[in-house]
């Protein structure tokens, strides 16, 4: 696979060095990911931007990381799974949650669970879900907002899990600890 540029904030283009500051600030460092998508200003801002907006949706930490680890999971992200991980730790999610995400087990939440099927569904179907999924997800609670923004963490993800399978994005020396490799087959919904 060709070596990706990772970038820092002195040999960044120009227009990502703002970019690479905003990340060292919320982050306290720089993240890997952010370092590759960094060779494209327009990618590490449209992620940024899309990372913060989910971040706003009506999702509480518990949810917004069921959907962000069932799409890291279910696409097999390397870096992502791991940094999610630490994400959800920093979030103050329970590890239960986290684990049985990252292990494919079912969540002892029905409405979480709910949503993690939902996820998958839609990001299986590439958007194509019958009419009976969209009523049973609604039957667990969630509402037509809850839909759209189940669309716009699929986005964020599919931004980041691609570029860490094409750049082979080395996992964050912080997030080792949380490495990960798919045991067995996928989830089955």
């Amino acid at each position: 696979m060709t070596d990706f540029p990772s970038h820092d904030l002195d040999n960044a283009p120009k227009a990502s060095k703002p970019l690479l500051e905003k990340s060292q600030k919320a982050f306290g460092r720089l993240p890997g990911l952010h370092k590759v998508m960094a060779e494209s200003p327009q990618m590490l801002e449209g992620y940024q931007v899309l990372h913060h907006l989910f971040t706003q949706t009506a999702f509480d930490a518990d949810e917004m990381t069921v959907v962000w680890q069932t799409i890291n999971v279910e696409n097999e992200c390397h870096y992502c799974v791991p940094a999610h991980t630490g994400i959800a730790k920093m979030m103050k999610v329970d590890d239960a949650l986290s684990n049985a995400l990252r292990n494919e087990t079912p969540l002892q939440s029905e409405k979480l669970e709910a949503l993690r099927i939902f996820t998958l569904r839609m990001l299986r179907g590439r958007g194509n879900i019958s009419e009976a999924e969209v009523q049973e997800f609604f039957a667990a609670g969630y509402g037509h907002r809850a839909v759209l923004d189940v669309i716009l963490g699929l986005a964020q993800k599919t931004m980041s899990n691609y570029v860490n399978h094409v750049a082979q994005t080395p996992v964050d020396e912080q997030m080792q600890k949380f490495g990960w490799e798919r045991q067995g087959a996928p989830l089955a919904v």
